[in-house]
């Protein structure tokens, strides 16, 4: 029997609904949320995502700002507009699009956001803080994870959660929020002996390690919870994930798919975290 499916696209929805609700409310104290997004260069996924998260802010009724640099801008030109927009009072985010070209440092560009303005959650005081458990703007997709699966009705509490993938940008900051929420936590990566064995004692398998299809049936423990955090590109020119769906949902527990899992959640948690951010700003969270 086929597992159930953790639609992202609607848990997406119903989080965009209760922020416009929260927007419109807003504009009765005279202001809106406002994000600015900064991209250096022509790369076409950036693009991709760049105009989507534009969209998100234009359906939210939010302010944006996008501005589109050239591959050769300098460092320092980065630089001099985000300590403008650190300054900027109808600015409350400010996310520069990743990967930025080679001749640019990309921690210093990091540091340089305003702490309370990062809503991408990548500034170390904001990681800082996810360590030790206190208040900050969380990374974008694994705060995604962390909403599907309470909102799939999943407890995350006493359970074994592993995390397939130690990237600063995922694999990491998931772990960290999974035990927050009271899950015994174990991190595989490219280095990990047993991974098979270690996988199949997960309750919650999280996985984000950028190769597709690599976790079958074999890798799952029967009827646990599968998040395919994957976004691979096939020579079709289909998407995949990092987990073989038709295979794994055969035997686990709720499942996210690719498309349509956590890719919704990423820019609705930035939509998200602009909106604390404002409202921190004018004093209102």
């Amino acid at each position: 029997m086929s597992a159930p499916i953790i639609d992202g696209k609607q848990i997406s929805k119903d989080i965009r609904e209760s922020i416009q609700q929260e927007v419109v409310r807003l504009k009765e104290h005279n202001f809106q949320p406002g994000l600015a997004v900064v991209l250096v260069g022509e790369d076409p996924a950036s693009q991709v995502y760049v105009r989507n998260k534009e969209k998100a802010c234009h359906d939210l009724g939010y302010y944006s700002e996008v501005h589109r640099l050239a591959a050769d801008t300098s460092q320092e030109a980065l630089l001099e507009l985000v300590d403008k927009l650190n300054h900027q009072s109808n600015i409350h985010g400010i996310l520069v699009q990743l990967p930025l070209p080679k001749h640019i440092h990309e921690k210093a560009v990091i540091d340089a956001i305003a702490v309370e303005k990062d809503v991408d959650g990548f500034h170390p005081v904001n990681v800082g803080n996810l360590v030790i458990g206190d208040d900050s703007l969380l990374p974008c997709t694994p705060a995604g994870v962390i909403e599907l699966i309470k909102r799939a009705g999943i407890e995350i509490a006493g359970k074994h959660a592993v995390v397939i993938g130690r990237s600063n940008i995922v694999g990491k900051p998931v772990s960290l929020l999974l035990q927050r929420e009271n899950a015994t936590v174990t991190m595989c990566h490219s280095r990990t002996a047993n991974i098979a064995e270690l996988s199949r004692q997960a309750d919650i398998l999280v996985v984000a390690i950028g190769k597709a299809n690599f976790i079958d049936a074999s890798f799952v423990k029967p009827g646990a919870v599968v998040i395919d955090v994957g976004m691979n590109r096939l020579e079709s020119g289909k998407l995949a994930g990092d987990v073989d769906f038709e295979s794994v949902k055969q035997v686990s527990g709720p499942i996210t798919p690719v498309p349509g899992g956590v890719g919704p959640m990423t820019i609705t948690m930035l939509m998200q975290n602009t909106l604390v951010a404002a409202k921190r700003s004018h004093g209102l969270a």
